[in-house]
Order: C-alpha cells, then structure tokens, then sequence
C-alpha cells in the first residue's frame, strides 16, 4: 500500500515534466485540465469524422452527449489522482485503505471515460461507471444527508450523482441488442427517472434561490458582473422543471431530454464558462463547476439518444 501511495504521489509531483509542459502550473491544476483538453480533443475528432454524419438536424445535438458526459469522468478522475490527500477522508470511516479507493476511482473514472468516447467496450463501461455513481449515492450522500438533516448541498450533490448515474445507465441501455419486439428496457426507464426527477429539483431551486449558480444548484453563487444573472436562473429553472416532469411521466421525453440538454450547455456557455475564466487557476472555484454541469448537459442528452434509439419506427421492407 505504502509502494502504491508513493507511485502516485510521484504522478502529482512530477515536477520536471510539469514545469516542461505547464511553465511551472501546479500538478493539482495542470493535470485535471490536461486530461479534459486531451479528451475533448479525441471526442471531437471522433464526432465529427464517425458520428455527426449520421445525424440530423436537431439530433446532431445527440452525438455530443457521449463527451459531454464522459469527458468531465476524466476530469473528476484526475482530480482523484493529483488531490487523493484531499479526498480520502470523504471515504467512509468503516471502510479500510482510504487511498486505495480514492485511486482506484480516479483510474476508473479516466478509463470510463476513455472507453465512451472512444466507443470500446462503452457499454460495460457505463454499467459500471453508473453503478459506481448509484453507490456514492448510497455509501456517501444518503448518510451525508441524514447526518445533515436534509440539508440543501447534499440534496444536491445527491441529485447530481444520481442524473450522472442515469446518464450512464441510459448510454448502457442505448447500446444493448435489441430486436423490433423488444419494449424499452429497464435501463432506460431508470434513466429517466434518474435524470427527470432531478431535473425537476433543479428547477425549483433555480426559482428558490436564484442567486445560486443555476443548472445543477450547488454552493456556487453566480457572480453579478455575469450579465442577466438572475434571468439565467429563472429561465433554467423553468426548463428544468417542464422537462423533467415531461421526462418523468413520459410525455414527449425524448424531446424534453433534448432540450434538457440543449439548455444546461448553453448555461455551461454563458454562466459557467465565464466563471471557469474567471477561476482559472482554481480547480475546486472554476474548472469543476463547468464539468459538473456539463456532465449534467450529457447526461440528459444521452437519454434523449436513447429514447429515441428505442422508440424510432422500423423501416418497412
């Protein structure tokens, strides 16, 4: 365990290769943005050369919910790698080998993400990553709430990786052999679940405390030189919570995940890629409240993809 720590404090502190690549930028800041621009890079190359092809109009939307969603997995894996100090006490107390887990999850995160933007062994990958996420559910922020008393962050970040869950669970179910007879499978239908409930909250929050950065409400308080920052608020909220309810009971819900979607990205852009500018050299303040909400864009776009995967007609021969 020892020898496993220390090979991994050696990642963190490599110091030449970083002062090389990075002009002296912090192993804690430079390695989260590495990862993410290298992905980002591949998954570009990837849909614009396999997948926007066989896309159209609104649904080449879709071919990005795969490095929407995988993308910031990557960053959150390296987060793991460079800040285990940081992290591992957020593993449970009963749970031995605190550092152990802490890089196991980083490793595991970088290499899901690898695999679904690449499209090798996507499926498994997602199961996987959408188990894990439904286990952080319920090891870390279910007694985190509880402990808390229901308090509001930890609702959230619940919630959150809950919809990170389902959009994993909704690439899986895209992905699985189906025949013309097939109904929709449960994946998928757990999915939306787990995408439209939070969305809903989301949305009311947005509407509850609007000075909280919108899209995914954490603790972030959306700056006021942002211009309309309030307007963001409202406008997401109402979004959120229409879409999800149409998500939740079914109604139009391929449409809902898609415009889901489509509204988180452009806060991404317009409230949080701002931010992230602002922060840049702060990973915790910047770079993982973009990725955070990101994440959320991807997820419901993946299950936007798969609804409509399942319920497109069949050609008539």
């Amino acid at each position: 365990m020892h020898m496993l720590s220390g090979g991994f404090q050696l990642f963190r502190h490599a110091d030449f290769a970083v002062t090389l690549l990075a002009f002296r930028i912090p192993a804690a800041v430079f390695w989260p943005y590495f990862i993410g621009a290298v992905l980002l890079v591949i998954g570009l190359i990837k849909i614009i050369k396999d997948d926007l092809p066989q896309k159209h109009g609104m649904d080449k939307i879709l071919a990005f919910g795969p490095l929407f969603f995988a993308m910031p997995m990557g960053v959150f894996g390296a987060d793991h790698m460079v800040d285990a100090a940081e992290i591992a006490p957020l593993v449970p107390s009963w749970m031995p080998w605190h550092l152990f887990w802490t890089y196991l999850v980083g490793i595991a995160l970088i290499a899901a993400a690898l695999s679904i933007i690449l499209n090798r062994y996507s499926k498994l990958a997602a199961i996987l990553l959408g188990s894990m996420l439904l286990l952080f559910v319920v090891l870390l922020h279910i007694p985190n709430v509880v402990a808390t008393h229901g308090a509001r962050l930890f609702w959230a970040i619940l919630l959150r990786d809950t919809a990170f869950s389902g959009g994993a669970f909704a690439l899986a179910g895209s992905l699985s052999k189906r025949t013309p007879s097939d109904g929709t499978p449960g994946l998928v239908t757990l999915a939306r679940f787990f995408v439209g409930i939070p969305a809903i909250v989301f949305g009311v929050e947005d509407f509850l405390h609007p000075t909280i950065a919108p899209g995914v409400p954490l603790d972030k308080i959306t700056p006021t030189w942002i211009p309309g920052h309030l307007f963001w608020a409202y406008v997401s909220g109402a979004v959120l919570a229409v879409c999800g309810a149409c998500i939740v009971v079914n109604k139009k819900a391929r449409l809902a995940a898609t415009y889901l979607g489509i509204m988180i990205l452009i806060v991404v852009l317009f409230v949080y890629l701002p931010i992230l500018v602002a922060n840049a050299s702060s990973i915790a303040e910047g770079l993982n409240y973009f990725v955070d909400t990101l994440a959320f864009s991807g997820a419901a776009l993946l299950l936007a993809d798969a609804i409509s995967e399942r319920t497109r007609p069949m050609p008539l021969r």
